[in-house]
């Protein structure tokens, strides 16, 4: 009989009790060895000095590997950067005796474990409302259909500027597989100068429509506006979430808002440059990270956070490629995540095909973003996402 030897792809602590499992490993044993199996690499950023050279020696003796820049080894530098490589048995160890020293350890050390523990566990919520509800849970991924009421929007501009046209466009959303309404009045598209309009005509082009569309839904109903005032009127009416893309930084008034109905936020990532001083990615976290801050500050419920990279704003189409191929590290947040890839300029670049023929690339974008940990993906052509976000799932969430 000949042997085989393969490198096995174990990403977290279900992955390795199955392999233990597998090999007939002595079952009472399989929770001391699972935690040795999985191996992670935490990057801590503007440590001082003095603290990234006691982590190294605290790791190093619990058997991690930990790497500084070299100016810090000497205290060259007041702050530095630091990457820990280690088992999450190995970190266990680490963080428990940093969690007894001074200097501010004990703080990193709690940090890297609700980092650690945000990783190992699915962001799981449940939100109720009247007539609605709505969970994100394991093995499904949500949909939100699109609905634009804008005469400039990228992809659909002026497509529904009638009442009935957007009613039937939400009916036949709904029957595709929607789980989320998204409605939009103002066009918010990052390139070739989407028209900014006041909060009045905004509430005048979404008011009409909303109360039809909360009439007939089955799903619930997102609004789509960075305005406090806007979501104010929308939230009077019924609304069940509001979809905020400049992550509660633009209207220092949305976060009181939505905090005083005790509703969903989507948090998006965007700025007004695609210029970044640092990593992309770090930029990205720092800013998610501000914007929870805020909500939480104002009285918003964490649970009711929801984080979106924002693909497509303040990024080129190289920076979007970037942000999806790391999209996993935004999980570290520990809040579910919604990714916008739908038609972007991004695949048209890649593809070099016009807004209408992206799908077949946007449906690339959905895997990997579900591959990646997105929790809920937002889209034009929902029948074909569903699907794609099915399969997906089916793959990337089984126990087989």
């Amino acid at each position: 009989m000949t042997f085989n030897v393969r490198v096995l792809g174990i990403d977290n602590l279900k992955q390795a009790e199955m392999e233990l499992a597998r090999i007939n490993y002595d079952k009472t044993s399989i929770p001391v060895m699972d935690d040795k199996v999985v191996f992670r690499v935490v990057k801590l950023e503007n440590i001082s000095t003095k603290n990234a050279n006691l982590l190294k020696q605290t790791f190093l003796v619990n058997g991690g590997e930990v790497a500084i820049g070299r100016s810090s080894m000497d205290l060259g530098t007041a702050y530095a950067d630091v990457l820990l490589c280690a088992t999450i048995k190995q970190f266990q160890m680490a963080i428990a005796q940093l969690k007894i020293e001074p200097w501010g350890l004990p703080t990193i050390a709690e940090a890297i474990e609700r980092t650690l523990n945000n990783i190992e566990s699915f962001p799981q919520r449940s939100y109720d409302w009247q007539h609605h509800s709505l969970k994100i849970m394991p093995r499904r991924t949500l949909i939100m259909g699109i609905l634009n009421v804008t005469p400039d929007s990228f992809s659909d501009g002026g497509k529904y500027n009638t009442i009935d046209k957007a009613l039937y466009h939400v009916e036949e959303m709904i029957q595709c597989g929607a789980d989320i309404i998204d409605i939009g009045a103002e066009s918010t598209r990052p390139y070739f100068g989407a028209e900014k309009i006041s909060d009045e005509e905004e509430m005048n082009r979404l008011g009409p429509l909303l109360e039809r569309v909360l009439s007939i839904s089955t799903v619930p109903v997102s609004v789509d506006t960075y305005k406090s005032n806007v979501a104010l009127e929308a939230l009077n009416l019924g609304a069940h979430m509001i979809n905020d893309i400049w992550g509660l930084q633009q209207d220092h008034n949305m976060a009181k808002v939505v905090a005083g109905y005790n509703v969903p936020i989507i948090i998006m990532h965007n700025q007004d440059t695609t210029h970044y001083q640092q990593d992309i990615m770090s930029e990205i976290y720092n800013f998610l990270q501000k914007s929870i801050s805020i909500g939480i500050q104002a009285g918003i419920d964490p649970n009711n956070i929801i984080i979106d990279p924002g693909i497509g704003f303040g990024k080129t189409p190289e920076q979007n490629l970037i942000v999806m191929s790391r999209l996993d590290e935004l999980r570290s947040l520990g809040c579910p995540i919604l990714l916008g890839t739908s038609n972007k300029r991004f695949i048209g670049e890649v593809l070099g095909l016009p807004v209408e023929e992206r799908v077949e690339g946007t449906g690339a974008t959905v895997s990997v973003g579900i591959m990646k940990g997105s929790n809920i993906v937002r889209v034009h052509n929902v029948q074909a996402m569903a699907r794609i976000a099915k399969m997906t799932d089916a793959m990337m969430r089984s126990d087989i």
